[in-house]
């Protein structure tokens, strides 16, 4: 463990964020390209909520697909079935909020401009009644431009098919320019 802090130095919070010089620190315009692209074909959005399942393996274990996609505005949505159930029979609590960070993450992500990064450094929520049947996430963001690192709070409504709020959430995220090298 000495070996590991003497090479790489103590870690801060800061640090939560690297300056890595790849399109992976701002992936906003390649989920914005791959959405306009897939998402007019039969399938396409289907095939998108799978590469972002592929790329956050974790978001991916629920299964949620992306039923719309612009900067600032997310809505995924989460068919109830036995994977993503408690003992209750309802969706399972980290189902929910697996569900709001996605939507938040893709709405923040989208609606930054290039060279600004962000990364989720705090998430709350609040379950209001039993999630049952189909469930859709809804994240509204705006004021995204950043020219200094920031806190930026994005807020998540989780809705069932008839419209009732089941769960607010709301994701704190750290944003800033990427750092030149």
């Amino acid at each position: 463990m000495r070996d590991i802090r003497a090479r790489w130095g103590a870690l801060s919070s800061r640090d939560y964020i690297r300056s890595v010089a790849s399109n992976l620190s701002a992936p906003g315009e390649r989920l914005r390209a791959s959405w306009r692209r897939l998402s007019k074909f039969p399938g396409g959005k289907t095939l998108f909520s799978l590469m972002v399942g592929w790329m956050t393996p974790y978001s991916g274990t629920i299964g949620a697909r992306v039923a719309d996609l612009e900067p600032g505005l997310c809505r995924v949505t989460l068919r109830d079935r036995r994977r993503v159930r408690n003992h209750l029979a309802s969706v399972h609590a980290m189902a929910l909020a697996n569900l709001a960070e996605m939507a938040s993450g893709l709405a923040v992500l989208v609606g930054l401009p290039p060279g600004v990064q962000g990364i989720v450094t705090g998430f709350s929520i609040s379950y209001l009644k039993k999630a049952r049947g189909l469930l859709t996430a809804e994240c509204r963001v705006k004021g995204l431009e950043v020219t200094a690192e920031q806190e930026y709070e994005a807020p998540v409504v989780i809705t069932d098919v008839l419209g009732d709020v089941v769960a607010h959430a709301t994701a704190r995220w750290r944003l800033r320019p990427i750092p030149t090298r």
